[in-house]
């Protein structure tokens, strides 16, 4: 299962049933899981720390020392979590002083070319699209689909059973569950059909809708509509999380569409 042309710091730490292919290289300080699949030529550097049952294709760096002039060589780790699908090309920094770690959840997908910066958080469950590029500490929360060639500004947090369409830049929060896109990018309605796939009732759905028309449709700003929200709607978990989550956002959310 481990190649003779692999190179294994005798530090690292290996679980069993993992499969590494030629020309790997895992550095000292190093902490690998059970049932992992590294393939031919990843690098997993110092401080990277691997659940289970991972694939990590061809070309992916995961540890590598965070593009930032302010880290001075602290300890820090860059951490992944069980059941990711990481894909050629895949670069996953460690993290810095600011948070002392990177973190890739559970049952991602972080497809070819996409760079997961410095003390980034990504969550559970979510599709990351080629070539897409996180800078230092975002936030992405679970079931999230994040599509190709995005630009995401540092401190940014996407909320969760979203969706930003590919080719977008921002540099504010996106609340959760609605589809962002278009150039500026804006409120583009709330993604219906990813919430039925992820079993979301019509009765949520609209009142998910119904919290929305009144952040993005009504003539409130944002502190009159959240407390409208709280004064006429039930506080179901949904709605919770949008009013939290809006109430929370230190840069602000992205406007709605014209």
């Amino acid at each position: 299962m481990i190649s003779p042309l692999a190179y294994i710091d005798p530090e690292a730490q290996i679980g069993q049933n993992v499969e590494i292919a030629p020309f790997v290289f895992i550095d000292r300080n190093v902490v690998i899981g059970d049932n992992n699949k590294i393939m031919s030529g990843a690098k997993i550097l110092y401080g990277s720390r691997i659940g289970q049952g991972n694939t990590i294709f061809p070309g992916a760096v995961i540890g590598a020392i965070p593009q930032d002039l302010k880290f001075r060589g602290e300890e820090t780790t860059a951490e992944v979590g069980d059941n990711n699908l990481i894909r050629e090309n895949v670069t996953i920094n460690r993290g810095t002083a600011a948070k002392g770690k990177t973190v890739v959840g559970n049952n991602n997908l972080l497809m070819e070319g996409v760079h997961v910066a410095h003390d980034a958080r990504i969550g559970n469950g979510c599709i990351i699209g080629n070539s897409t590029k996180m800078a230092g500490e975002i936030v992405i929360d679970d079931n999230t689909i994040i599509s190709a060639s995005v630009l995401m500004h540092q401190f940014c947090r996407v909320g969760g059973y979203g969706m930003v369409q590919g080719g977008c830049r921002f540099s504010k929060d996106i609340p959760p569950y609605i589809i962002a896109g278009r150039e500026p990018i804006c409120y583009a309605g709330i993604n219906i059909v990813g919430l039925r796939r992820r079993g979301f009732s019509n009765e949520t759905i609209e009142q998910i809708h119904d919290a929305y028309r009144i952040i993005y449709q009504s003539d409130l700003n944002i502190s009159n509509a959240l407390a409208k929200i709280e004064a006429e709607m039930e506080m179901t978990p949904e709605i919770r999380y949008i009013v939290e989550f809006i109430k929370s956002s230190q840069r602000g959310i992205i406007p709605g569409g014209k």
